[in-house]
Parts: structure tokens; C-alpha cells; sequence
């Protein structure tokens, strides 16, 4: 330190109120989302079952929330501005939280960046009325409203401008908020909500009405509302419990994936969450299904004690810390598993939808119909039959006298072979064309699969271990699964404080690169807070091995064979997609091909 430099000594201060107010703000109001998230959840805790929401221009200069809840008295409006004032806890266990909010930052914080106007009515009282612009509170005075609350927030930021600096668009801004009250509708299917963009002519941009009846119907409902009915055609019901967690909700089969992870949609007691925790027991659970760059879709429910999780991990009620995550990944993995196994042989509805779209090419041309076509030579003779015809069109068609009503099965009965490759069956309402390797491909690999989880993974030794040298944190953390490692043949042990050494690795993987299998564990760890490097590895060997024992492209088939293996299709779980998520038939409905005729 130079000599020459005073020795100042810094004065602590304590900020005034306005300033608190501002910086909380900051932590809880990011955008205007923020302040549609914080609004609505005070609507939902106040028992509302009717909430409307108007913004404008992105809600930068208006948002508007309405709704029929329980109302603030007179009296408690200025003790509702004030910092940590709330009704919904008494401050005695902050563990112990059944609502949305509890923290009693938000109407402080907006009021102190924005101009804020709350209206209410209790029930059995007059209406009144408070204003708070910059953090300065007016006098409370009466007002008309019939029940409930309408809280007006105008000009957000506006006390703090260096903060609309850093908004988007206000297009982008009002698709934010979109999906937070979307996300909030599926949390709540028995309240309606309606969001309206009030800017310049009003239109309504999302609205739901109440669900009724059982909870699991009304959240089926709710979600083909928000999410589009072929979610909802092509999700499985989720409901089980573990050890005092409850998982329920829906999961799309794996054949109805993502190109990203933008259907995903994680609650924990009701609140909507982005949790790593739970995002990598989704993707764990699915990963056996789908290649890396697709993704599943789910709206999952996970609800417990409160005891059991921590919500006061982050100002924005965003992130949750469970008591027991491994409990809690566990949950997910398994029950997910569980219902994808007992959806067998399904795949997703829309892969018909798509098939019948291939088939619809785009005209370019004037249509050529066949008798305007030139002839193609006499490759057949004109009453020769498809019999005859195989070996120029490279199809067969078999004779199936003695095979079930295709009404029994959901597969039907094989009718013919396309092209070496494809089998084709009748069912009861349409027909089937099956990928006949792809789907042997993942009966043979479900096969495999068993056999390891029976007999267990087999590890070779390593003639000379590897030391692979690593931070005492990442040490600790490979030490820490340890034996779910050794369970997958990759053994571990502790070789001084700074590294490990690898003296087993799965017989099945070959000679193997150790030190980069850990690192690649390492990099799971940190991402999801579990790896599955390992298990993925040993299942892309096995997957592998599938495809060389399976039945080959390019392979006539005999009725015996196809018809078997459609049986097989329909006892196998997860048959309905191969190895890398893409599905191993199409079922097309006769309605559909009559439409392609034109015969509806």
C-alpha cells in the first residue's frame, strides 16, 4: 500500500427504507414476469379461482391483476407495503410453507420501482384503496369493487431506469410472461385464468377455464389446454409414492420428443421450479430411449411434507433443496421407468400424423394419373397377381389362413412384406407397417438388458490400476458412489488424498480410456448431480450388440416369423421405439387412408 495513500476508514450505514426496497427488488423483479409471478401467486394464496391479467406494452407500462379472492382489509393495505409483512407465515418455522409466498418482498420491492395501486374488498367491508409511487405510501382511501383485489402496476422500473436497459423486446417480455402464467395454470387447474395484452386494441392472448372432477382428470385437462391435446393423447398417467414423496403428473412417450428442452415442466408442493436436481432424474429416466439431442416432455408433480424441502433457497422461490435428493431422483427415475414400461409396445400418435403428412407431397406439377403414365415394358403380364409381382416390386404377400382375427391383436396380422425391410399387417381398425430390424433391434437389446440386470455387469481387472489424478472435492464425490459404480463393473478406490485409482472396468466396454470415463463422470456430476456415463456406456455396447443379433434389412421373412415378431412387439415394453428413440412401426388408421383416396 503506498505510503502516500490516506488511511480511510469506511462508515457503515444503515440504507434507508426506499434504497431496501430497491435492492430487494432487484432480487425478486427481474423483469416483468417477475412481477406477473409474484401477483398471480398472491392471487392464488388469497384462494382466488378467477384471475385475469392485463399487460401493456410487454409490461413495461401496465399490469393489471384481478382476481376473487379473499380480499386485504382497510386497515392492513399500508401493513401490506411494508417489508416482510405477511399473512401467511408467523415467522416461527420458515420449513414449514403451504403457500406460494411467505417472504413479504414482493408488493414492497414493485412499489418501490414502479407506480402500484392496490384496490380490495373483504368480504362484509367497504372497498379501499392505497397508492405507492417510489416507495411513498398515500393515505388509504375508499373505493368500488365488488370482491376481491385488483393490484395495478404502471411504469415498471421507472424508479430505477438503469434496469430497462436490460429488458428485451416487448414482444419477448410478453412471451415471458405467457409462460409464467402458463405455467402457473398448470399448477392450478381448478382456477381459471384469462391474460390479455391491453396494448392498443385489447386481445386475449391465453385463457383457461376451471377444471372439475378428480384431480388427476382435471390436470389432464389443464395440461391439453396449455400444452395441445396430442400431449395429452400421448403422455402416460404418473402417480406414485415413495417414502413420503408423492410423484404424479404426465410424461410423453419417448416417440413424442423435443428438439430441445422447452416441454418440460417440474412443481414441487404445487410451485413451478427449475430444478437441476429434477431436470437430471428426467433426463436419466429417459435416456435409454432417446438419442442426446432429443429431449422428453413431462409436466411432473413432485409433493411432500414441507419438512421435507427447503423453498427459501433464492428470492425468486425458483430453486428448492430437498432433504433427501437421492430419495427424491430416485422417485422420478423409477416411477418414470415403471410407467414407460407399462405403456409396452405404444407409440405416439402424432408418428401417424406425420406419416400421412409425408404423403401429401406439395403439387408442383399437374397431376400424371396412371393411365397417362408411359408403360414400363411387360415386366408382368397384365392378370399376373402379387405373387408373381414380388420379385420385380421387391414385395411379398402372404397367406395367413390360419392366423387370429386381426381384432384381437393390437399389432394385427401380418399381411406382406415391403422391400425386404417392412412388414405390413392388418389390424382390426387400419393396418400396421412395422421396420422389421429396428424393431427386433430393441427386442434383442430389452433382452440384453434383463440379462445384465440379472446376472449383474462383469468387470475385468486391470493388470496395472489407474491413478488418475484429481481435486480432493472431486475425489470425494467419485468416492461418494463408490459401490453404484462397482455395481456397473467399474471399480474405485481412494489412492491418496489427490487421486483415485481404477482398478476394475465393465467387461463388456473392451479396453477402455479410465481416466477419461471419470472425468466424463466428473462432468455429469457437476452438471446433473448424478452420472449415468457409465450405465450409458455399457447400454450403447449392449445396444450395439443388439443391432449385429438382430434381424437384418434386406431379409425375407415367412408369416411364421413376421407374425412372431409382432407378438414379441406386443409383450416387450418399450418396443415402440428402437434404440435411439425413433419409432419401430406406424399405425394408420382406415379413416386416414380412406382421406388419402378421397373416399371420406
Amino acid at each position: 500500500m503506498n505510503d502516500q495513500t490516506p488511511n480511510i476508514r469506511p462508515v457503515i450505514r444503515q440504507l434507508d427504507e426506499a434504497a431496501v426496497n430497491r435492492i430487494a427488488a432487484g432480487e425478486v423483479v427481474e423483469r416483468p414476469a417477475s412481477a406477473v409471478k409474484e401477483l398471480v401467486e398472491n392471487a392464488i394464496d388469497a384462494g382466488a379461482t378467477r384471475i385475469a391479467i392485463d399487460v401493456a406494452d410487454g409490461g413495461k407500462t401496465l399490469i393489471r391483476v384481478t382476481d376473487d379472492g379473499c380480499g386485504i382489509a382497510p386497515d392492513d393495505l399500508p401493513l401490506a407495503l411494508s417489508r416482510h409483512a405477511t399473512s401467511k407465515i408467523d415467522g416461527s418455522d420458515l420449513l414449514n410453507i403451504h403457500t406460494f409466498g411467505f417472504r413479504g418482498e414482493a408488493l414492497p420491492s414493485l412499489g418501490a420501482v414502479g407506480r402500484l395501486t392496490i384496490t380490495s374488498r373483504v368480504p362484509g367491508d367497504a372497498g379501499a384503496e392505497i397508492s405507492v409511487q417510489g416507495g411513498a405510501h398515500s393515505a388509504v382511501k375508499p373505493a368500488a369493487l365488488n370482491r376481491g383485489t385488483v393490484i395495478t402496476l404502471r411504469d415498471l422500473f421507472y424508479a430505477t431506469p438503469a434496469r430497462l436497459k436490460f429488458l428485451r423486446t416487448d414482444r419477448a417480455e410478453a412471451q415471458a410472461i405467457t409462460d409464467v402464467i402458463k405455467r402457473l395454470a398448470m399448477a392450478e387447474p381448478f382456477v381459471r385464468f384469462e391474460l390479455r395484452d391491453v396494448s392498443g386494441d385489447p386481445r386475449t392472448v391465453f385463457k383457461v377455464e376451471a377444471q372439475t372432477g378428480d384431480p388427476m382428470d382435471a390436470l389432464r385437462g389443464r395440461l391439453s389446454d396449455v400444452l395441445g391435446a396430442e400431449f395429452a393423447e400421448n403422455s402416460i398417467a404418473i402417480d406414485t409414492m415413495r417414502e413420503g414423496l408423492h410423484l404424479s403428473g404426465y410424461a410423453a412417450l419417448p416417440t413424442y420428443s423435443r428438439g430441445a428442452a422447452v416441454a418440460q415442466f417440474l412443481f414441487v408442493n404445487g410451485r413451478p421450479v427449475k430444478d437441476k436436481l429434477l431436470t437430471g432424474a428426467l433426463r436419466a429416466a429417459y435416456f435409454d430411449f432417446l438419442s442426446r439431442d432429443r429431449h422428453p416432455a413431462a409436466a411432473l408433480f413432485v409433493d411432500c411434507d414441507p419438512q421435507l424441502v427447503d423453498v427459501n433457497v433464492h428470492p425468486a422461490k425458483s430453486e428448492v433443496r430437498f432433504r433427501d435428493p437421492g430419495l427424491a431422483r430416485g422417485l422420478i427415475v423409477s416411477g418414470l421407468r415403471h410407467a414407460l414400461a407399462g405403456a409396452g409396445h405404444r407409440a405416439s400418435s402424432t408418428v401417424a400424423g406425420a406419416t400421412l403428412g409425408a404423403m401429401r407431397p406439395e403439387v408442383t406439377e399437374p397431376r400424371v394419373y396412371q393411365m397417362d403414365r408411359p408403360s414400363l415394358g411387360p415386366r408382368a403380364p397384365i392378370d399376373a397377381g402379387f405373387a408373381e409381382m414380388a420379385q420385380d416390386y421387391s414385395a411379398q404377400v402372404v397367406e395367413v389362413p390360419t392366423a387370429p382375427a386381426p381384432e384381437d391383436l393390437p399389432l394385427g396380422v401380418a399381411r406382406g412384406q415391403v422391400h425386404e425391410n417392412y412388414i405390413v399387417a392388418q389390424t382390426a381398425t387400419g393396418m400396421v407397417i412395422v421396420d422389421q430390424h429396428a424393431a427386433h433391434e430393441r427386442l434383442v437389446y430389452e433382452k440384453l438388458k434383463t440379462q445384465m440386470a440379472e446376472n449383474g455387469v462383469a468387470a475385468q481387472a486391470l493388470l496395472i490400476p489407474e491413478i488418475v489424478s484429481l481435486s480432493p472435492g472431486d475425489c470425494a464425490r467419485l468416492l461418494e458412489i463408490a459401490e453404484a459404480l462397482s455395481a456397473l463393473g467399474l471399480g474405485i478406490e481412494a489412492f491418496g488424498g489427490d487421486a483415485i485409482a481404477v482398478r476394475e472396468t465393465p467387461a463388456i466396454l473392451g479396453e477402455v480410456d479410465a481416466k477419461a470415463m471419470i472425468h466424463d463422470i466428473l462432468d455429469e456430476l457437476a452438471d446433473l448431480g448424478s452420472s449415468q456415463s457409465v450405465q450409458a456406456r455399457i447400454e450403447a455396447i449392449l445396444s450395439r450388440v443388439a443391432c449385429h443379433g438382430s434381424v437384418r434389412s434386406g431379409r425375407w421373412m415367412r408369416a411364421e416369423e413376421m407374425n412372431a415378431l409382432l407378438r414379441e412387439m406386443e409383450a416387450t415394453p418399450h418396443s415402440g421405439q428402437c434404440n435411439h428413440g425413433r419409432p419401430t412401426y406406424v399405425e394408420l388408421k382406415l379413416a386416414d387412408i380412406e382421406r388419402l383416396f378421397g373416399r371420406t
